[in-house]
């Protein structure tokens, strides 16, 4: 009868049911990129399939991290005696704090968890370092690389060099197990885009002369 006819699915129950192709394409693409990057994690353990390789990798790694690179920036900030050498490098400073803050807001938001194949033994973290979504270090890596071969007179064999560093850096992470694929890809796209917000807000004597007299 009328009265016990069954009564319609809520709209969302009945997109589970019925999934959209973006959806199936999306979860594929999310599957794959699990998979990949649990095939690709071959240092992410001693006893991995390139465990022997891991100390190395985390060399790698922290040439990578943000510590270091503010340290070593802030450093060279303090000795520089040339107003232009001021000039690049703080700007190279703004750039990684820029970094920092934008990959942690990006990671609270998404709050995706690193691979469960990852060993929680990463150099100096944070609260957010417990996501992956996206990679800091290769967010990192694109920035720089884009802001040294930028800013920097390099021979030519120098400049292979940093590109082929970001590389690398942006490859152990995947070896590592620290991230899968997709954070590191999309962490490169994120810090190749950082660099011309830095381009475009760039500091000088003439637009921040309160952070000049400070050097």
């Amino acid at each position: 009868s009328g009265s016990c006819a069954a009564a319609p699915l809520p709209e969302e129950d009945c997109m589970k049911l019925n999934p959209s192709f973006l959806g199936i394409a999306l979860s594929s693409l999310l599957a794959i990129d699990l998979w990949a990057s649990k095939r690709l994690g071959v240092c992410a353990g001693e006893d991995s399939a390139w465990g022997s390789a891991r100390p190395l990798m985390k060399v790698i790694e922290v040439s990578g991290h943000g510590i270091p690179w503010l340290l070593g920036t802030f450093c060279g900030l303090c000795q520089s005696d040339s107003s232009a050498a001021r000039e690049v490098l703080l700007n190279l400073l703004f750039a990684l704090l820029l970094d920092l803050v934008l990959v942690a807001v990006v990671k609270g938001l998404v709050k995706r968890r690193r691979p469960t194949h990852n060993k929680m033994d990463m150099f100096i973290t944070i609260s957010v370092d417990k996501y992956s979504f996206p990679s800091g270090h290769a967010t990192r890596a694109a920035l720089v690389c884009r802001f040294v071969l930028r800013h920097l007179v390099l021979a030519v064999p120098l400049r292979v060099l940093v590109v082929l560093w970001a590389l690398i850096v942006s490859i152990s992470r995947v070896m590592l197990g620290r991230h899968n694929m997709t954070d590191v890809l999309f962490g490169l796209l994120l810090g190749y885009a950082l660099y011309s917000v830095v381009e475009y807000c760039w500091l000088s004597p003439r637009n921040a002369p309160a952070l000049f007299a400070l050097w």
